[in-house]
């Protein structure tokens, strides 16, 4: 699997339809992803799932009043339940060697987090996807058993070294993804589907976040040897300790090559509620495009901080903030909704 910051062929996302995502303030976002489109579409294609085409048709006539670059946008009628793409959306794998580079779709199975029941149509999203495109596709499997694996909960450096959390992928008890599969379990997937050798596994996740423990919620790769860890400011509150234990476990770590990765401390957005529900904001939710980094904003004093922070690490395309105090309101923000597909060749 590609790091994120390689080339891409395209974007995928899915045009957002379920108010209950947002309950009483879906009205921004669909101009919110219009943004997102605006700035993804001079770099890549961005191949747009949408459920009808009615839904079409309104997306098309948002991304004309803001001057999207319609050119490079492509619909795709195959329906979902909801619009987080890089959870149930086809991850894309690539072969080098051996001849002509290729790739291909691992489908892991999706059942709404082990939380939700709207999930049967998501489910079937990677397969869709990869017979539209022509492109192989790999069920990951134990024996006859199907894994369930959201994008969202792991993140790679593309050489091999992988990121999650036992929260998620290990807990046995709450939104337990793979009932009586264990660590070793689990690394013998990322290794087979996903060329990950070197497994770097953190602790918890953060306060609001409603997928229990999502990687991309507080540390990512940023290039092959340097993460970005977020980091609470505030003793007193919920993340400090998990964010320190896991930047503790992280100093203990190894690359694949045997080296240490270098950590760079992102901060943490000052803590954002809506109706009394603590809301997973992080800037680590952030986005690789071809023609910028998208980092989601939320009208906070830390905000050109962590942009700051980003642009001194990642100067090869601009570093983009996107408001996303009102995307937020969905437990989730850029990384969230966007799935890369990577160029078929290495650049």
């Amino acid at each position: 699997m590609p790091a994120e910051w390689e080339a891409h062929e395209a974007t995928w996302i899915s045009w957002p339809h379920n108010r209950r995502d947002w309950p009483g303030k879906f009205a921004p976002i669909p101009w919110v992803y219009g943004e997102i489109v605006r700035h993804i579409g001079p770099g890549e294609r961005v191949r747009v799932l949408v459920n009808s085409a009615g839904q079409e048709t309104r997306a098309r006539r948002l991304l004309t009043q803001i001057d999207a670059n319609l050119p490079n946008v492509e619909f795709f009628r195959i329906p979902t339940d909801r619009s987080w793409t890089r959870d149930f959306g086809p991850m894309f794998v690539r072969r080098e060697g051996g001849g002509r580079p290729e790739l291909a779709v691992v489908r892991f199975r999706f059942n709404g987090w082990a939380k939700y029941p709207n999930w049967r149509r998501d489910n079937r999203v990677a397969e869709r996807v990869a017979r539209r495109l022509g492109y192989r596709v790999f069920p990951a499997r134990i024996g006859a058993r199907d894994i369930v694996l959201e994008g969202g909960s792991i993140d790679v450096n593309g050489r091999g070294s992988l990121l999650t959390t036992e929260e998620c992928l290990l807990d046995p008890e709450v939104q337990a993804r793979n009932p009586g599969l264990g660590r070793a379990d689990l690394e013998t997937v990322f290794a087979r589907y996903l060329g990950a050798t070197n497994i770097l596994w953190l602790g918890r996740g953060i306060a609001g976040d409603d997928t229990h423990g999502h990687v991309d919620d507080f540390c990512r790769f940023v290039a092959p040897r340097t993460v970005v860890l977020c980091r609470e400011a505030n003793s007193h509150d919920p993340n400090y300790r998990a964010l320190e234990e896991n930047r503790e476990r992280l100093e203990g770590l190894r690359l694949e090559d045997g080296s240490k990765p270098e950590i760079v401390r992102l901060p943490m957005p000052s803590p954002l509620y809506l109706r009394g529900q603590r809301l997973p904001a992080s800037y680590a939710n952030f986005y690789f495009a071809n023609a910028a980094l998208l980092v989601p904003t939320f009208n906070d004093a830390h905000d050109r901080l962590a942009l700051g922070t980003l642009a001194e690490i990642v100067r090869d395309r601009p570093v983009i903030g996107i408001h996303a105090v009102d995307l937020v309101w969905g437990l989730g923000t850029l990384h969230c909704l966007t799935q890369q597909q990577p160029k078929a060749e290495t650049l």
